[in-house]
């Protein structure tokens, strides 16, 4: 069976079974074909054999992005699979994790690999240290902790927390970890920016990829932080 899955163009995603404070929320990994036909992987999964070979019929792995302070748990496996891909990642992730060789700082400013192929941009104000990525080619949104989206969750505790939180069958950001946005000026700022992108669809980590109305959902699934004060 394949473990990845084509999403656009020169762009897949393979999604594995999480746990987070015993919640099942799983996670996901994209994996972006560049022009030069190298591959960079965003945020990194345990890497089975089977999923090795199929990342490896696409193309050479030449870069692994950690995106923020908290999608950093399988960067070990990742690298010891692909050991001649650099590894970017927030500057504090870099401090964290000093038992990996991080080769690159993420920052506003695209690699030169991927320079007008993959567009960052760092939302200020949060713990999280996120990185969002922009595909102009297929018009994605590339995320992890932006928001989330489930549509359906097998798990009764997860579904009882998300239900709590009013954001089961929609996509939003939990109450409870609204506290990670600090300096909520500083985010509205950054969100601003993100809508100047044309997206049409949106890779979430956790829950279903956003492909209906994505400008309008991510809109709607941020209005706390757009409006509170």
């Amino acid at each position: 069976m394949a473990e990845l899955h084509l999403v656009a163009p020169d762009l897949w995603v393979t999604t594995i079974p999480h746990r987070f404070i015993g919640l099942h929320i799983g996670t996901r990994m994209t994996v972006i074909r560049l022009a030069s036909g190298a591959l960079v992987l965003h945020s990194p999964v345990p890497i089975s054999e089977a999923l090795r070979q199929e990342i490896e019929a696409i193309g050479p792995v030449r870069h692994i992005i950690c995106p923020n302070l908290f999608h950093h748990m399988y960067t070990s496996d990742t690298c010891a699979a692909f050991p001649e891909a650099q590894l970017h990642g927030p500057q504090k992730l870099q401090r964290k994790r000093k038992d990996l060789k991080f080769d690159a700082v993420l920052s506003d400013i695209p690699h030169p690999d991927w320079q007008g192929q993959l567009l960052p941009l760092t939302v200020e104000g949060s713990m999280l240290h996120e990185t969002l990525f922009y595909h102009p080619a297929s018009k994605t949104l590339i995320s992890c902790d932006l928001v989330e989206n489930f549509s359906h969750c097998d798990h009764a505790p997860t579904r009882w927390y998300l239900r709590a939180g009013g954001i089961f069958g929609k996509v939003g950001w939990h109450p409870l970890l609204r506290m990670v946005y600090l300096n909520r000026r500083k985010a509205r700022q950054s969100i601003e920016q993100l809508f100047e992108w044309p997206f049409e669809q949106v890779i979430v980590a956790h829950g279903d990829v956003i492909t209906e109305n994505a400008r309008e959902a991510v809109r709607g699934g941020l209005a706390w932080l757009r409006l509170d004060g």
